[in-house]
């Protein structure tokens, strides 16, 4: 299985990389795709490095046109090879074929000895496209690169179009955004699209450096002559961005991004790169009418999870981010409030599982990295390929920034923020970062202090709300609770889920009138007197004529609704009773949806004999069951069966794959100046049916020894080893003994095979239940029946059932 897996793993790594390099070369070239292409290298094959040489013509060598990473100077590489010397550029250029070295093939090398860094593995691959060149990456992996990101490299090497060195490329054709700068005379070449982000026709340009200077901001010029000024330039990457001069309106920024190319013998080195607009994207960042905004939303913004979708709304465009998760930091423990996008596959695995829960939280120490940012009360930005925990390294393979949100001189909570290509934050994105940053913790303060008052309240709620569902065979159920955001009363909204015997199982879901602890206490009273009914066996209509009578004898002016529904998990029959509330919403396996044709009676505690008809309800296997109250579909002034519609039509759009993300998203729309209950259960079908059996056992002399032996031939029929039958008939003669004795009236034994466990139930109509001895003595000649059951069995107890009980005990088999 762990084999599977990782081989799924590794094929998804290989075809995310294969689709992320189509939208590249599908994409418009703006100058910068193969720079775009090599830092998928970083991201998909764990690379620190990744470079492309390609030959250089007359000068016979092999130069580093463009580079991603770290620089290569730390790895000892140099800027040209020659063609004809033996280097792993060189070779693999010329012989057409992946080059490798490992830690210790390297470390004779001159790149070691020249390399600060320690250890390091080289794989070069040859590029085939418009006329040759190498492909070299870097990893300081101990491992070196594994299969997987060998084989993301081949889909690299493959998309790599060669561009041809300054050097080399004397007179020719350039692209719309690249430029040329010939370092010893300051000539430049450039594209169009060049000249006109500078203003400057393309027949009237002179060809020097100086006029392009001359149209830039003077307080841009002395970054910009620290450039492209041949007394300050040295080997590797440069990039800056400045402004330039325009006839009317602001200056525009644009991006210069650029290489100093080595030449060969007799010819002079070439600056070459391109220029890019820059001005959609600074005037997204720095705009102060965007802070204004935030700060104008974080000031309306109620709760905690109002502070998170004003931050994502603020951010996540102008930083072009991948994916922003806000938390909470309550003691040592993150509390995940907003999640965007809300998806279940945009997160890794760990938050899947753990944190999309009802209340989503996780211990910061399970996350060194993020918990030493906390400490620090700084952002913290770690690149592409950086080494973290999965829980972080996964929501940012491109790039993560950790924002603490600071209030108070303390950290509120932290703003995760994670690129999935890799991302430079620039000096423009650091400083929203920080001012959305206090903003935020300030606003999250705030929202906390009100949230804390409705989380009393909210916790008073759940304290008579079930704590954790049950797992049910054939079945998955999911429940959502809001109180209301509106003043601190309690309300009276509740759900249950109830098994009950032979594979059933019971769905409530209730609304008591009005907002107050009168309402709570009362609600707190129905769902115990309901469960309590259900578990006696009673039909749906007696449970809840019996809970009506009793509202109605409580003497309260306050009167509930309820709707029940009866599941049976085997065959997917179910009956439906209504008090004055909605009706179940059904989605269909197709996707289509029902909303219940279910006749109902009046409110609990109305009238106190009122009659409360059954439904029958179908529940093919992939059917959803919608049970609300009334706080998520009706809205002010509006009629109540438009919003069930659009309950119903939201229900439908819901996948049910992931019942818990739908149950959140079908929560989105509610109001919350009511409370709001929902319940939902998709039904899949018992992958394996109960086997049943049932013997009346008749008050004979030899009544236990006819069990007996219908016991031995209905396990006999069932494939039952004889090791097995013996435990089961003890537990037989025991239980039947015991109601003979003990009991008067009709007796029933039942037997049932789910799976490896069968159980055995004994129905009797004395209520009494056995009592298990404390202990018995030499002289003792009863007593021990109970004893042997509980032996042999892995469980027993007593449930009672139309005035009478079942006692029953349940005895695992070995096969």
């Amino acid at each position: 299985m762990v084999g599977e897996s990782t081989a799924a793993g590794r094929s998804t790594r290989i075809r995310r990389a294969e689709g992320v390099l189509r939208a590249i070369a599908s994409g418009p070239d703006t100058g910068d795709r193969l720079r775009r292409v090599l830092e998928q290298a970083l991201v998909f094959a764990g690379a620190s490095f990744a470079g492309v040489y390609a030959p250089g013509g007359e000068t016979g060598l092999l130069c580093l046109v463009e580079s991603a990473g770290v620089p290569g100077s730390l790895y000892g590489l140099r800027e040209g090879y020659p063609v004809a010397g033996h280097s792993p550029v060189a070779d693999a250029h010329r012989d057409g074929r992946p080059v490798r070295l490992g830690p210790g093939d390297v470390a004779g090398r001159a790149e070691s000895r020249r390399a600060p860094c320690g250890e390091f593995s080289l794989e070069a691959l040859p590029v085939r496209r418009d006329g040759g060149g190498c492909l070299l990456a870097v990893t300081e992996d101990p491992g070196g690169f594994g299969p997987d990101a060998r084989a993301c490299l081949e889909r690299i090497a493959e998309a790599v179009t060669c561009p041809v060195p300054a050097a080399a490329a004397e007179g020719g054709e350039l692209a719309p955004h690249a430029f040329r700068l010939a370092v010893d005379t300051g000539r430049v070449e450039a594209g169009h699209a060049v000249l006109d982000l500078f203003g400057l026709d393309a027949e009237r340009f002179d060809g020097r450096v100086e006029t392009l200077l001359g149209q830039t901001v003077p307080e841009d010029l002395p970054s910009l002559m620290s450039v492209v000024e041949a007394d300050h330039m040295s080997i590797g990457d440069r990039e800056l961005e400045f402004r330039v001069l325009r006839p009317a309106g602001p200056p525009r920024w644009v991006r210069l991004s650029g290489r100093l190319l080595p030449a060969g013998q007799g010819l002079p080195a070439r600056f070459a790169g391109t220029v890019a607009d820059a001005t959609s994207l600074r005037s997204d960042v720095t705009d102060v009418a965007r802070v204004q905004r935030l700060a104008a939303a974080l000031a309306t913004a109620g709760t905690v999870r109002d502070v998170g979708r004003a931050v994502v709304a603020a951010l996540r465009g102008p930083l072009r981010a991948d994916r922003i998760a806000l938390a909470e930091l309550e003691n040592d423990r993150l509390v995940v409030t907003v999640l965007d996008p809300p998806e279940p596959e945009a997160w890794p695995e760990v938050w899947r599982s753990q944190w999309r829960t009802e209340w989503p939280d996780a211990p910061v120490r399970a996350m060194p990295a993020l918990a030493a940012a906390l400490r620090a009360g700084r952002p913290r930005i770690w690149p592409a390929g950086a080494a973290l925990e999965p829980a972080l390294a996964d929501v940012g393979p491109g790039g993560l920034a950790a924002v603490p949100l600071p209030a108070g001189g303390r950290v509120a909570g932290v703003c995760l923020i994670g690129w999935d290509t890799p991302h430079d934050v620039g000096p423009d994105e650091r400083a929203l970062l920080t001012a959305s940053a206090g903003l935020a913790g300030q606003a999250l303060t705030r929202a906390h202090a009100f949230d804390a008052e409705h989380e009393l309240v909210g916790m008073l709620q759940r304290q008579l709300l079930p704590r954790r569902l049950p797992d049910l065979p054939g079945a998955l159920a999911v429940a959502r609770y809001l109180p209301s955001t509106a003043g601190l009363e309690l309300g009276g909204d509740w759900y249950d889920v109830i098994p009950l015997p032979d594979q059933r199982v019971a769905l409530v879901i209730g609304d008591v009138q009005g907002h107050s602890a009168a309402a709570a206490t009362l609600m707190g009273q129905m769902r115990t007197a309901l469960r309590a009914y259900a578990v006696e066996g009673h039909p749906p209509d007696v449970v809840v004529s019996h809970a009506n009578r009793l509202l109605a004898d409580m003497g309260t002016d306050l009167f509930a609704t309820c709707a029940y529904v009866d599941l049976g998990l085997e065959e997917g029959a179910a009956w439906c009773v209504r008090a004055g509330h909605l009706p179940p919403v059904l989605r269909h396996p197709d996707g289509t949806t029902e909303i219940a044709e279910v006749p109902g009676g009046p409110p609990l505690g109305v009238v106190a004999r009122a009659d409360f008809p059954m439904s029958p309800l179908r529940l093919r296997p992939g059917t959803v069951l919608a049970l609300t109250t009334d706080g998520l579909v009706e809205t002010p002034g509006g009629d109540i069966d438009d919003g069930i519609d659009r309950f119903a039509r939201a229900l439908a759009a819901c996948d049910p794959a992931h019942l818990g993300p739908a149950a959140d998203s079908l929560l989105g729309s509610a109001r919350r100046s009511d409370d709001v209950a929902l319940l939902l259960l998709r039904y899949d079908g018992m992958a394996v049916r109960p086997l049943r059996e049932t013997w009346t056992v008749w008050r004979v002399p030899e009544a236990v020894r006819h069990a007996r032996r219908f016991t031995r031939r209905t396990l006999r029929s069932w494939g039952v080893g004889r090791g097995d039958a013996d435990a089961v008939l003890l537990a037989v003669s025991e239980l039947v003994t015991n109601a003979l004795v003990h009991t008067d009236g009709q007796v029933r034994l039942d037997l049932t095979l789910v799976g490896a466990r069968l159980r055995v139930t004994v129905t009797d109509a004395s209520p009494r239940t056995p009592v298990k001895p404390t202990g018995i003595g030499w002289e003792a000649t009863g007593g021990r029946g109970v004893l042997l059951v509980e032996a042999v069995s892995a469980a027993w107890g007593t449930l009672p059932a139309g005035g009478g009980k079942q006692v029953w005990c349940e005895i695992p088999l070995a096969r």
